[in-house]
């Protein structure tokens, strides 16, 4: 299974160190963040990786070039200046991608799940998408879906989108071309009864601010 990291994002909340450095480059105790995924990844089996690429995307390969170092195959989706959002990076890639499920993951949020525990599960035949939530964080208090039987829905308790799934790429039929975000096709999916849901099983943090960035980094450092 391939495994595609969404990593064209401008992170403007963490600015200034995102005015030069594209958000997934940020170090996170020693290393950028991307690639604490990669070593993930290719520890639970993972070896062919897309990442798009959108603001200040020549440093992504100029720092991670093939993924040789960390085990991995890495391709490249350029999206340019504006990127295309969620839905359409994901859209543009597909020729990469394959018509097999995926691993879809976030740039921008660190977690110690294992990815080898979604690699490892097919998707149901009827099914387009499964996610992983997470308990809602501050800030959040919304959520995204709710989980209702193992299967997700858009009414009920709420939890928060990990930013960590199985897609399918029936999920994106019919979609246009040029940017859009992912959720409205996760909804769809929802109301379908065509996708599953589990709370993510591990620790999960979204490495969106500079001071939840702090916190990560104060954590994994920690004796």
């Amino acid at each position: 299974m391939k495994a595609m990291i969404l990593a064209a994002g401008r992170g403007q909340r963490l600015r200034p160190d995102t005015d030069h450095t594209p958000k997934p480059l940020l170090p996170i105790a020693g290393e950028p963040l991307i690639t604490h995924h990669l070593r993930k990844l290719a520890a639970s089996g993972c070896r062919d990786v897309v990442i798009n690429t959108g603001w200040l995307g020549a440093q992504l390969p100029a720092a991670l070039g093939d993924g040789a170092a960390w085990g991995v195959r890495i391709h490249y989706s350029p999206e340019g200046w504006p990127a295309l959002e969620t839905g359409g990076g994901i859209r543009r890639a597909l020729p990469l991608l394959g018509a097999d499920p995926f691993l879809l993951i976030n740039g921008d949020v660190w977690t110690d799940a294992d990815y080898a525990q979604l690699l490892g599960r097919p998707l149901a035949a009827e099914d387009h998408a499964h996610l992983w939530l997470v308990d809602n964080p501050k800030g959040h208090t919304a959520g995204d879906f709710a989980v209702v039987e193992g299967r997700l829905c858009n009414t009920g308790s709420r939890k928060t989108y990990s930013g960590v799934a199985l897609l399918r790429p029936a999920l994106l039929a019919g979609a246009p071309e040029g940017g859009f975000p992912l959720a409205p096709w996760l909804r769809k999916a929802a109301d379908a009864n065509r996708a599953s849901a589990a709370l993510l099983p591990g620790r999960w943090c979204d490495v969106g601010t500079p001071e939840r960035r702090a916190a990560l980094e104060t954590a994994l450092l920690a004796p």
